[in-house]
């Protein structure tokens, strides 16, 4: 066992690199999850594919900027949502405006509109199984429709803006029918003026949304930023940032039944069948109950993989009571025998808390889009959105892929550099055996990057470091005390920073040539990671 334990033992560093690497491929290892990563740079009008070398497969060009997501079908078509400027929802943040589905040669087959002065399309897309299209909309309500709905006086800035989700069936080039629809505006409720028809009691009504639930001035007062279609269930869920809530809605209605509380598989018509992350907006819990914090890219993993079936989300950790961090975060909604959501008559929706989450090495943190995919390997991907940085952990919570999107408004950048505006939505991951990929030859070319690092991907490389002194950590596993190894008669001092297997530090302090040695008989027995800043940073894994 100790010499299994022994051979987890890795350096993580490249040897022989002539130039440090800061965008594009920085990290690497073979335990990875072998396969291809699709991104739309939010800054740039093209889309790209790459394998997990860092190497350019394809990659699609549009008149558009990115509005935000981007998915590729099984039939080949790039699913696009593209930024048209729409002036009355342009300060939405994450607004879009036209839909487009691109062939793997550059041609756009179809192109859909949804941008005016009542609606834009918004954010994110979700393809069906029957080939039709989910889409967020925002609707612009007047401030006379809000205060008719008992929206109370002050918390609007003169109009709101409603959430719909439309199902698109496409025809043509240009063409679509709505098949089906879900409005947020169909479900509301308020405690403030009795003579309304939506007045209830808030807690009460947990299948409701609170027009006052949050006291907000902003028009966007929902603002959903994903959405997912879970088919065995024929199941909605979005993600609202402001109510910082999942929520999820019967498909199964017709959409006469998507505007009530009756009919569909539920039989609660649109009602949300299932909320979770933040009780006090239908007063069932405080801010002390709070879970989710501004976060986006709601999901179920899919079935087949470490957890199918449960609910992944990428919880950004805006205003968190002690510090703005961002997690991973997995629950499990309870079910009875029957497929129903479970809910208590006073108590909130249920877990309490997640069940797994991974919180990322000190200052992981994107204020906002962001997203994570569960890996078939076990492994997970996520998207740190803000610094354009893709990386994959595996089971324990270690990095093990890293990639920076080295594309901003001006193309490419050239590796060396520092990168500005680089932020991508949200990355998706797809095996080489996807559907999507058939008669279309997956050919590595180049880095996307100016000036690439030379590299090669059969041996683990951490390429954010050039060549590293011979540093030996032993031993390993260790007891009491690691002592840090360098080279004969050289002289070093290193700062040092031990971190547990989430990337929490543990301890920190400073190793020399004089004493070389770490008292660490006071860790618990674990995985650790040892940060060591010498010329260059080197990291081990350690073992207690």
């Amino acid at each position: 066992m100790r010499k299994a334990c022994f051979f987890l033992f890795i350096l993580l560093s490249f040897q022989g690199a002539a130039q440090t690497a800061t965008i594009g491929l920085l990290q690497q290892d073979p335990a990875s999850q072998p396969g291809t990563l699709l991104f739309a740079p939010i800054a740039n009008k093209k889309t790209y594919l790459i394998d997990k070398c860092g190497y350019e497969l394809h990659s699609w060009m549009s008149a558009y900027r990115p509005g935000m997501s981007a998915d590729l079908l099984e039939d080949g078509l790039l699913l696009r949502a593209g930024y048209t400027l729409n002036p009355v929802f342009g300060g939405g943040g994450g607004s879009g405006g036209v839909i487009e589905k691109i062939a793997w040669n550059g041609t756009v087959v179809w192109s859909y509109l949804i941008s005016d002065s009542v609606r834009c399309l918004h954010h994110d897309l979700h393809p069906l199984p029957n080939g039709n299209i989910l889409a967020l909309v925002w609707e612009r309500k007047t401030s006379a429709e809000a205060a008719a709905a008992g929206r109370l006086g002050g918390l609007t800035e003169g109009e709101m803006w409603n959430e719909k989700i439309i199902e698109l069936q496409p025809a043509g080039s240009s063409s679509a029918t709505i098949v089906w629809e879900w409005s947020a505006w169909d479900h509301l409720v308020q405690d403030a003026d009795s003579t309304l028809p939506n007045y209830g009691m808030i807690s009460a009504e947990p299948g409701r949304i609170n027009i006052n639930a949050d006291p907000v001035t902003a028009a966007d007062w929902i603002h959903l930023n994903s959405i997912d279609y879970n088919p065995a269930l024929d199941q909605v869920m979005v993600s609202s940032r402001i109510f910082s809530e999942i929520w999820i809605i019967d498909h199964s209605t017709t959409t006469a039944e998507a505007a009530t509380h009756a009919g569909g598989n539920s039989g609660k018509g649109g009602g949300l069948l299932y909320r979770w992350g933040n009780p006090a907006m239908y007063h069932r819990g405080t801010s002390a109950d709070r879970n989710y914090f501004g976060q986006h890219n709601a999901a179920w993993i899919k079935p087949g993989l470490n957890g199918a079936g449960d609910i992944m989300v990428f919880n950004n950790g805006k205003d968190r009571p002690v510090s703005d961090y961002s997690s991973v975060d997995i629950i499990q909604p309870p079910m009875d025998a029957l497929g129903n959501y479970t809910l208590d008559p006073v108590l909130s929706f249920q877990p309490d808390s997640a069940y797994w989450s991974y919180s990322g090495p000190p200052g992981f943190y994107s204020n906002n889009i962001s997203g994570a995919q569960r890996l078939p390997n076990g492994n997970t991907m996520i998207c740190n959105g803000t610094g354009g940085l893709f990386f994959e952990i595996n089971a324990g919570g270690i990095v093990v892929w890293r990639y920076k999107n080295p594309v901003n408004l001006a193309g490419p950048a050239t590796q060396g550099s520092t990168i500005y505006n680089n932020n991508v939505f949200r990355v998706a991951f797809y095996e080489q055996s996807y559907a999507g990929f058939t008669g279309h030859a997956l050919v590595p070319g180049d880095p996307i990057e100016i000036d690439p690092v030379a590299y090669s991907c059969d041996v683990p490389l951490n390429l954010e470091h050039t060549e590293l002194p011979q540093v030996r950590v032993y031993p390993n596993p260790f007891s009491d005390a690691v002592n840090i190894g360098m080279p004969a008669g050289e002289a070093f001092s290193a700062r040092y920073v031990i971190s547990d297997i989430t990337g929490r530090p543990v301890m920190n302090g400073v190793v020399t040539s004089s004493f070389p040695q770490i008292n660490s008989s006071l860790l618990a027995p674990g995985i650790y990671l040892l940060k060591l800043d010498l010329a260059h940073t080197a990291v081990f894994r350690i073992i207690k």
